[in-house]
């Protein structure tokens, strides 16, 4: 049977840049980035669904107006980041937090609140908070926020910043005033380079271009870090290598 010229001159014609093949070996979408709002104030939320809806990557799958409710909701929902406040009725943020973490273990858990009271600031973050950002942020700001803790970042609004770096110098204070210590878990010299980024506030990509390793290889070496010290969060990280003298943040 003899090739039909029309059909062998259109399997030649290259395809144009920037076409998406058919079929199962088409490049698909990622998924949205599931998000959580948990505040007392529904003005509050409404504006941040408002924000976050017009995200293309972003999809706000639930609302909740106390620490009660965002705990049976994540339960549920298995959402990729909580936005959630601090001071609410029935149960605290903080007390949410924790529950979450064993609720839904995947869960980035955003603080948006008003406090910035220190003792806050270092509950979220033992709790296993991925942020605490103060609600005088742009609320443009929130949807990067969100990308951000998704991404593996961890987000504390400058003006805590300044609280826990001054956190982190007492802490290694009170370590060399402690006559007995409990030898801290041996990291690897990669992995210790790996903590000195993060502490000075790097994500993973940013640690994988300084390092010159993939950013696969640098989410390995932080979920290591964090298993080996029995930590929950990036920062929490940070702070327990200060104290237990690891590193130094001047």
């Amino acid at each position: 049977m003899s090739e039909n010229p029309e059909a062998r001159d259109a399997a030649a014609v290259p395809r144009q840049a920037g076409a998406t093949p058919a079929g199962p070996a088409a490049a698909q979408p990622a998924d949205p980035i599931r998000v959580l709002i948990v505040d007392d104030h529904a003005l509050f939320r409404r504006g941040l669904e408002m924000v976050l809806q017009g995200e293309s990557d972003i999809e706000v799958i639930g609302e909740g107006g106390d620490g009660h409710e965002a705990v049976e909701m994540a339960g549920d929902l298995l959402p990729d980041v909580v936005l959630m406040d601090i001071r609410m009725p029935r149960r605290s943020g903080i007390e949410a937090c924790t529950a979450i973490k064993d609720a839904a273990p995947s869960a980035k858990i955003v603080m948006l609140t008003i406090s910035d009271e220190e003792e806050d600031l270092f509950e979220a973050i033992k709790a296993g908070a991925s942020g605490y950002l103060l609600k005088e942020i742009s609320i443009d700001e929130v949807p990067q926020a969100v990308r951000a803790v998704h991404g593996g970042q961890s987000l504390i609004s400058p003006s805590m910043a300044s609280k826990l770096i001054t956190e982190f110098a007492a802490l290694a204070k009170r370590s060399e005033e402690r006559t007995q210590q409990v030898p801290a878990p041996r990291l690897t010299e990669r992995e210790m380079e790996v903590l000195r980024l993060v502490a000075r506030g790097l994500g993973n990509r940013e640690i994988a271009r300084e390092l010159f390793i993939s950013e696969n290889t640098v989410k390995n070496h932080v979920r290591n870090i964090l298993e080996k010290l029995q930590l929950h969060s990036r920062m929490e990280a940070v702070v327990y290598a200060v104290r237990e003298k690891l590193l130094e943040i001047t």
